[in-house]
């Protein structure tokens, strides 16, 4: 890596921990002047002092000089994805992309009236629901349970499985597989 990018690196990560160049200087022990000089690529550090500075800035050398991009942690509608089914009467929207690289996988799933979810073979892992409007029912092998608005549930889903709305009503859940399964 060069000069200028370390240069350019520190300055971001003293702006992004809310520091003046004053206030890096002084944890880090150092004269303003040297701060300047260091974010302007006017200087190299020596590895004791950017291993210094880097401690004061709350990172290691491994995470400053990682080309890797931070991960995403908000997503927003932009980053939703939609499919709707309407001889099923459902919609699913994935709510965090590329979800099938994690643990989890959350999904918000609408139900028009009469509407369901497609019936799921038995698999391993967990899976988790929350009543965001209208009433549900959840099938999970022969056994059928009601939930309405603001009621949570929880299952193992060692069994076929589906949710639907025998409602007059729309119904929304936020439904999170773990494993991913949708």
């Amino acid at each position: 890596m060069n000069g200028i990018a370390i240069g350019k690196k520190l300055r971001a990560l003293r702006i992004k921990n809310g520091l003046t160049q004053e206030e890096l200087a002084n944890r880090a022990e150092l004269s303003k002047g040297y701060i300047s000089q260091l974010e302007g690529d006017q200087t190299s550090p020596s590895i004791a002092t950017l291993m210094d500075i880097l401690e004061c800035l709350g990172t290691d050398p491994q995470s400053f000089f990682s080309d890797r991009p931070a991960e995403k942690i908000v997503f927003t509608a932009e980053d939703y994805f939609t499919k709707e089914d309407a001889e099923t009467g459902h919609t699913i929207t994935w709510i965090v992309p590329n979800c099938q690289k994690n643990d989890m996988e959350p999904i918000v799933l609408d139900l028009e009236p009469g509407g369901r979810s497609p019936e799921e073979d038995p698999h391993s892992g967990e899976e988790f629901g929350y009543v965001l409007a209208g009433t549900v029912v959840i099938h999970i092998g022969d056994r059928s349970v009601k939930a309405h608005k603001g009621e949570s549930f929880y299952y193992s889903p060692d069994k076929e499985h589906y949710i639907e709305n025998r409602s007059k009503q729309k119904a929304s859940v936020l439904w999170v597989a773990a494993p991913p399964s949708f």
